[in-house]
């Protein structure tokens, strides 16, 4: 894993997010953009998702329709509070086994 507190390491998971993700790197008038490729796979249509969402916090945060406070905490606890995206959480082994046996007992 790459140590990303380090500036060759940060670089080196860019890479990384390159060949899994289908991430690119332009630069025009001395600025950089990362975009994704959401054409890649999968999983790079997953990133841009979820990139996607993270943009949208970011300028409700600049055009001031959010606090700093509310976006550090979408940042903090996502994708809890992420409203973009439909999120489901699983039961437990236990929990699914137990609703299966009583749908069973309630078939006979």
């Amino acid at each position: 894993m790459p140590d990303i507190d380090s500036y060759i390491g940060l670089m080196h998971t860019l890479f990384t997010l390159e060949d899994l993700y289908g991430l690119t790197v332009e630069s025009e008038n001395n600025t950089v953009s990362l975009y994704v490729n959401p054409y890649k796979g999968n999983d790079a249509a997953r990133l841009n998702e979820m990139l996607v969402a993270w943009a949208e916090q970011a300028k409700k945060l600049r055009r001031g329709e959010i606090s700093p406070e509310e976006y550090d905490r979408w940042r903090r606890f996502y994708p809890e509070y992420d409203t973009t995206q439909r999120w489901a959480k699983v039961p437990s082994k236990e929990l699914s086994d137990h609703l299966i046996d009583a749908l069973k007992k309630n078939k006979k």
